[in-house]
């Protein structure tokens, strides 16, 4: 593509990927306030969010070969299609009034089917359209969509589904879905320079998109690292509608302003790192981001039951940390990687990520409904914090993106 072009075609590939995001936080929200009023279990969230990951962390190795063979544009509108039909299915269970909460696991688990061909495929269309300076930018103003969508998206959701039963507001997601897949109609989206003739095996295929990773020492280190984040992350993550109803005895609009704070973090994370190009070692920033996050988690972990307000301070602080780690990160692989075998690292990336946060999941909700949720806070963060020390501690990976 001509790059004079590439701004426009990313204005109408986030214009859809705007309300379809929006709407997906919206759904998801509810989804969560509902099984919170249902069963006031931190366990019964740790497994909604284990429905959530597990099919994509089986077919993800098998998702991203496939990703780099065919039509990543097809893709992804194939994946938005498949979300909102799943949607739409459960939506009318519940309008039967034979919907149970195994049903919402398991439109959940249909999801992840979809991301897991949608998110790699989109990710890895990006180098394709843009100029390589301006990755990291682009992957800022990712950041800045997706915090909009979901510093709206929980407020809206907390509010719907308060005035109107769940059926009505899972047909928003079914909606954005719609509109993402309409937006790409519009999009010419290249696909790689492939080697034409050669016989291809996805098994052989996937083991390259690993070797890509393990032969490099730093992207290695890098990887490994942020694994050892998400498995205490993801978990944690869940907690924070618990931690407001439960612990801060909040409402369940102020969970939602919770997930909207975290977002309007995210926003001005995205904003910064999207206002320029910066001249930065992304794998430093990174690091930063994980010693800012594990002290956010460690300080809410340690409030007492009146600190709502400072919870609400460190959720912002952690929201412009995970922003600026996200798009850092996204822009740091889409540089050092051949955007031909894209598909197979992030989704390789993807699912190495979420089978240790699979596991934090079931030990996160024995211990918040054993020990408490600040123990799970306090725990997390600091496990986080020396991730982050030792990161900048590791030779290889400081240097896999020095600056001259």
């Amino acid at each position: 593509m001509n790059n004079n072009n590439w701004k426009r075609a990313f204005a109408i590939i986030w214009s859809g990927q705007f309300f379809s995001i929006l709407t997906s936080s919206l759904v998801n929200f509810a989804i969560i306030i509902w099984i919170s009023l249902q069963t006031g279990s931190a366990e019964m969230l740790a497994w909604a969010a284990f429905a959530a990951m597990l099919p994509q962390t089986i077919i993800g190795p098998f998702s991203g070969a496939l990703i780099d063979r065919w039509n990543r544009k097809r893709i992804m509108m194939f994946a938005d299609s498949f979300i909102a039909l799943c949607t739409l299915a459960l939506a009318f269970l519940f309008w039967l009034d034979i919907a149970r909460i195994w049903h919402i696991f398991g439109l959940l688990g249909l999801r992840s089917i979809g991301s897991a061909f949608h998110m790699p495929a989109m990710q890895a269309s990006v180098p394709l359209l843009a100029p390589t300076d301006q990755l990291t930018r682009i992957a800022g103003v990712n950041q800045i969509i997706a915090s909009v969508s979901q510093i709206a998206g929980p407020a809206l959701g907390a509010m719907l589904i308060t005035i109107w039963d769940i059926e009505y507001v899972l047909l928003f997601d079914v909606a954005g879905a719609l509109m993402a897949v309409t937006s790409l109609f519009f999009v010419h989206i290249p696909n790689p320079d492939n080697e034409v003739g050669r016989e291809r095996h996805i098994l052989k295929e996937m083991k390259e998109g690993a070797m890509i990773i393990l032969r490099n020492r730093g992207l290695s280190w890098v990887f490994l690292y942020d694994v050892s984040v998400m498995f205490f992350i993801i978990p944690i993550s869940v907690l924070f509608p618990l931690m407001t109803l439960d612990y801060f005895q909040g409402t369940e609009f102020q969970a939602g302003i919770i997930e909207a704070i975290w977002s309007v973090g995210a926003l001005v994370g995205g904003a910064i790192m999207g206002a320029k190009v910066y001249k930065v070692n992304r794998v430093a920033l990174i690091n930063w981001m994980y010693l800012l996050c594990g002290i956010t988690f460690l300080l809410s972990g340690l409030l007492s039951p009146d600190g709502f307000v400072w919870f609400a301070v460190l959720t912002a602080i952690g929201g412009v940390s995970g922003s600026v780690y996200n798009s850092a990160f996204t822009g740091l692989i889409q540089t050092k990687i051949d955007p031909a075998a894209l598909g197979r690292v992030f989704s390789m990336f993807y699912t190495v990520s979420l089978i240790p946060a699979m596991v934090g999941l079931i030990g996160i909700g024995f211990l918040a409904d054993g020990l408490g949720l600040t123990a799970s806070f306090i725990l997390s963060g600091a496990v986080i914090l020396i991730t982050g020390i030792a990161a900048f501690l590791t030779p290889a990976a400081m240097k896999l993106d020095r600056q001259k």
